[in-house]
Parts: C-alpha cells; structure tokens; sequence
C-alpha cells in the first residue's frame, strides 16, 4: 500500500481514545486495584512474611518490563526507526511507569529484614566482606539513584516526545536522540546493579556477572508480548486498526522471536559457564533450582520459555497471525511469571509452593501501573503524530 493509500486508511483512525471506552477501562482497572489491595492487606496481617516474599516477586516482575519498554524506546530514537512509530506512544507510556516504582519499592524497604540475609548480624565471613555494599543504608540509597536515574530519563524523553506533537519540530528528535545514547548505557548499568541488589543478594554467597543482563533479557521480552497485547486489545476495540497494521505486528513477532533466542544464549551461557567452573559458591543456585519440585519448574522455564516460543514464532505465518501473536504474547507473559518465581522464591522455600498472596501481589502492583499507563492514554494522542518519520511508519512493509 503506498503511503497515499495509508494515510486514508488512517484517516478514519481516531489517535485520540474513546471516553466511554477509557471509563470502561479505568473502572475495571479500579476494581481489580481495590479488591488486590484488601487481599494484600489480609495477607500482610496474616502472614507478613508471605506477602514480602511474593510482593518482592511481584515488584521484579513489573519492574523487568517497564525498565525493558525505557530500553527500547531508547533503541528507537537512536537508530531512527520509523516502523515503530504507530506503536512508540505505548512504549513510551510504559517506560514512564518507572518513577511510580519508587512508590511501589517501599514494600521492599520495609520487608528488608525479612527478605535479605544479609541485613541480620553475622559471622560468616563471605557475607562479612560483601558488607561494604551490602548494607541497608547503600541499598536504600543505590535504589535512590536507580529510581533517580529512571525518572529523569523516561520523564525527558515523554516530555519531549509529546511535546513534538504539536510543534512537530525536527528539534525534539535530536533532543531524544542525545537523550537516548548516555541513557541506554546508564540503563544497562543501573538495571544490571537493580537486579543484583534485589534478586541476586537474596543468596548473599551466590554471584554472577552475567545475571544482570539475564534479568533484563527477560523482562525486554515480557515488554515486547505486552506491547503486543496492548495494540491487539485496541484493535479488538476498534480502535488504530487501521493504523497499526499487520506489517507492524509482524515486526513485533520478530522482536519476540529474537529476545526469546537471546533469552536463552544467555541463560544456557550462565549455565555452562557455573557448570564448567564447578565452584560451590556458583553451583548452589542451579542446585536449589534442580532439586525435588523446583526441578519440574526448570524444566517448565526451559521448555516454555524458549522451546515452545522459539518453534511457533519461527515461521514468517504465524508472526502475521493475531490470533497466534496473541496466545504467544500470554504465553511469554505466563513463561516471564515462570522465570521471576524461580528466580525470587527458591531462596525462601525449598520446594515450590504457589501461594494466594503471589497473584494477589501480582495483580496490586500490575494494576497500579495499569492505572497510570491508562491515565497517561488519555492525557496525549496515542501516536507521536509530531514525529518526522511519522507517515514513514505507517506506509512500512516487510521485506
């Protein structure tokens, strides 16, 4: 279709989301927010040790995602994309949840003694002499700047990125682009140190270099499966069907069958590399993971996080398939739930024990983000309708 034929198409788009079906959406948002929040509550009289456990799990779930979403729109203006266009309002709407997770860290800060070893005295001498990093106090402030970090990143470029739909100025772009290339190392650098304070330090005598990029490799692909579910959600609706197109779904399926091969490069590299050493120190994490039930749950992350996506994700069809894309968009998501427990939970429990309290965390911190993300639709057009590339991204086709 020529982009003469697209902008018709488009024309009968609307970019801005319809009241009666932002209201629909706020109030079910609203309910699920409500009714995981009293469940939070019970739990946390009940059992408080529970709920840190599966509010930490909850929190890293979330937060692997939105830190994936600032990743790749970062990606996106430094590389010029235009194909992304239709779709880069939502990514960036999501990277911009990250300031809300400092809300939603105070959780974690308070359940420190519950959740971290290494905040009790001791006197073994391997957590001893962490204790120059591993302290509350560091913690505390290290997530201060990781959260700091985040919000000025992912608030500059919203900002400026909103701001160009109505200058629709060539000024903004550049501004994004010198934005984004200090942002995605500091982006690496802050979520691999994130991902040590808040997964890896759980087991205190355990250590990877590679886990960093591991997290954040899953969480990218999370991001891509919600992106995914968010554009065919609006297009079940009616709305931007016109506009984000089966060529761009079909880009989406591409990224997801990417990050799901490198995904798994790196979790078969920290493997073989823990495995070859042989050093009990490293070796204790896949020990933990491979015994009695937690067994059976690795063997589900192998197959259902990368064998059963890799295979239907393969062919050129089924990235052009909704219907497909969207069983594979849940399926991720089910398969991310899969790698954040067995990452979290085997340091609390020594065999697997899905409990209540896990979903109803789940479900309290998704919808609290859920809640902003919808609130921010309504504020700006759901396209960057000031971006150059614009009527690029919606004639793109692929090869």
């Amino acid at each position: 279709m020529t982009t003469h034929g697209h902008a018709a198409a488009v024309g009968r788009d609307s970019f801005e989301i319809n009241h009666g079906l932002w209201v629909r959406g706020r109030n079910v948002i609203a309910f699920l927010m409500l009714v995981s929040y009293i469940c939070c509550g019970f739990g946390i009289v009940s059992n408080h040790p529970q709920f840190y456990h599966s509010y930490l799990f909850a929190f890293v779930y979330f937060m692997m995602i939105c830190l994936g979403a600032l990743f790749f729109v970062q990606v996106q203006f430094l590389t010029g994309s235009a194909w992304s266009v239709p779709v880069r309002r939502f990514m960036e709407n999501i990277a911009a949840l990250l300031p809300m997770g400092a809300l939603l860290f105070i959780p974690v800060a308070l359940g420190m003694k519950v959740l971290y070893p290494w905040t009790h005295p001791t006197t073994d001498k391997v957590i001893l002499s962490k204790a120059g990093y591993l302290n509350p106090e560091f913690f505390l402030i290290r997530a201060g700047v990781y959260f700091l970090i985040w919000t000025l990143w992912s608030g500059s470029i919203y900002v400026q990125s909103t701001k160009q739909d109505t200058t629709k100025s060539i000024r903004q772009m550049h501004i994004l682009s010198r934005w984004s290339a200090p942002g995605l190392l500091l982006m690496f650098l802050t979520g691999s140190l994130a991902s040590f304070d808040w997964v890896m330090s759980l087991n205190p005598k355990w250590y990877s270099t590679i886990f960093g990029i591991y997290c954040l490799a899953g969480g990218g692909l999370a991001f891509m499966a919600v992106i995914t579910l968010i554009g065919l959600g609006f297009r079940g609706a009616g709305v931007l069907k016109n506009t984000i197109t089966e060529e761009h779904y079909h880009d989406l399926g591409k990224w997801m069958f990417a990050i799901t091969i490198f995904w798994a490069y790196i979790a078969f590299s920290q493997y073989m590399l823990i495995w070859y050493a042989n050093i009990p120190e490293e070796t204790i994490f896949f020990k933990m993971r491979n015994s009695g039930s937690w067994g059976y749950w690795s063997m589900l992350l192998l197959i259902g996080h990368f064998v059963v996506p890799f295979l239907v994700l393969l062919g050129r069809a089924a990235k052009r398939n909704y219907q497909v894309l969207a069983l594979m968009a849940l399926w991720i998501l089910a398969m991310h739930f899969v790698d954040i427990y067995w990452l979290v939970m085997p340091n609390f429990t020594p065999y697997l024990n899905l409990h209540w309290m896990d979903f109803a965390a789940l479900i309290a911190v998704g919808s609290t983000l859920a809640f902003q993300f919808w609130w921010r639709l309504k504020q700006h057009a759901l396209l960057p309708v000031g971006d150059m590339r614009f009527e690029e991204g919606l004639a793109f086709r692929n090869a």
